[in-house]
């Protein structure tokens, strides 16, 4: 059985929102939370895109163009 579409998430710019199940949910927030990680040691070395965060970041966005394209591009294009 699939996991029920019950967590609500937003672009940040547009404010478009689209519900996600729980896993896609905790993926979404993963890559925001390696975004705010990686531009903090980017910020520290002072070289954009240095931190290694980058790829778990990038990481989380294909797995939304993989598994949920729709979202992918509600939320993260």
């Amino acid at each position: 059985m699939s996991e029920e579409r019950t967590h609500e998430r937003q672009n940040r710019f547009s404010g478009e929102s689209i519900f996600l199940t729980k896993t896609e949910a905790q993926e979404h927030d993963k890559i925001f939370y390696y975004e705010y990680l990686a531009t903090l040691e980017d910020k520290k070395v002072g070289v954009d895109g240095y931190s290694k965060l980058w790829d778990k970041v990038r990481k989380g966005i294909d797995y939304f163009r993989k598994n949920n394209a729709e979202a992918y591009m509600v939320l993260l294009d």
